[in-house]
C-alpha cells in the first residue's frame, strides 16, 4: 500500500499494558470511561497509564453518552488528546466536546451510510464498529461486513475500522477498506481488559506488513 495505517490499542487497564503497546508501535491507546465495560478505568488509573506513555502516543478517552462536564474533567485530569464518543451522541455533542472527537458509529443489519456521514463535519474522524444487539457499544470481538465501510471510504476524510480485528484478519481488512486507523481491543487480550503483549506485537506487525 505504501501508506501508514495508524494503530489504536483500546481498553488499556494497566500501566504495563499501555507501555508495552507503545513499545510495540501503537500510535494511540484507548482508555474506557464507561462503567459497564469490563475494560473500564477510573480517572486515577487512567491518569497513571497516560503519564507512563511516551509523549507522542495519542491518549484517547472512550465515552458512552457521557455528561459533557465529566468528559471535560476526564480530558483535563488525564491529559486526553482525543475523545471517542461511542454512544448515541448527537452532532451537536461532537461539536461541543472539549477535545477533538472520533465518533464511533455501530454497523449492523439495516445500516445506512447517512448514520456515519452526518458526523463528517462535526468530528475529526469516524470509527466504524460492530453493532451488538445485546447492548454493548464496542469490544464485541465480532467483525461486520467490511464492504459497508469500503463504500464510505471516499466520503470520510478520516476513517477508523474496529470490530473483531485480530493479527490474522487485520491485513485483509486494511486491503479491503483502506482505513486511516485500525482499532483493536478484545483481539489482543488474554481476558477482558488484560492485553496479551505478544498478540499486540503480532497485530501491529501484521498492519506494518501490509504497508510494506
Amino acid at each position: 500500500m505504501g501508506r501508514r495505517v495508524l494503530v489504536k490499542v483500546c481498553g488499556i487497564t494497566a500501566v504495563v499494558d499501555g507501555v508495552k503497546a507503545a513499545e510495540a508501535g501503537a500510535d494511540a491507546i484507548g482508555l474506557v470511561f464507561w462503567e459497564r465495560s469490563p475494560r473500564a478505568v477510573s480517572l486515577d488509573e487512567a491518569r497513571r497509564i497516560a503519564a507512563a506513555l511516551p509523549p507522542f502516543v495519542t491518549r484517547v478517552g472512550v465515552f458512552v453518552d457521557a455528561d459533557r462536564g465529566f468528559i471535560a474533567r476526564a480530558a483535563e485530569s488525564v491529559g486526553l488528546d482525543v475523545v471517542q464518543l461511542h454512544g448515541d451522541e448527537t452532532v451537536e455533542a461532537c461539536r461541543s466536546a472539549p477535545r477533538r472527537v472520533m465518533k464511533a458509529v455501530r454497523v449492523g443489519r439495516g445500516f445506512e451510510s447517512g448514520a456515519a456521514l452526518r458526523y463528517r463535519d462535526a468530528a475529526a474522524g469516524v470509527l466504524l464498529d460492530t453493532r451488538d444487539d445485546g447492548g454493548m457499544p464496542g469490544g464485541t470481538g465480532r467483525a461486520f461486513d467490511w464492504s459497508l465501510a469500503r463504500r464510505l471510504r471516499a466520503e470520510l476524510p478520516f476513517l477508523g475500522l474496529a470490530g473483531g480485528l485480530t493479527a490474522a484478519s487485520v491485513a485483509d481488512a486494511i486491503r479491503q477498506v483502506d482505513p486511516d486507523l485500525v482499532d483493536v481491543s478484545s483481539g489482543v487480550e488474554s481476558s477482558p481488559g488484560h492485553k496479551d503483549h505478544e498478540k499486540v506485537r503480532a497485530f501491529i506487525e501484521a498492519v506494518r506488513s501490509v504497508e510494506r
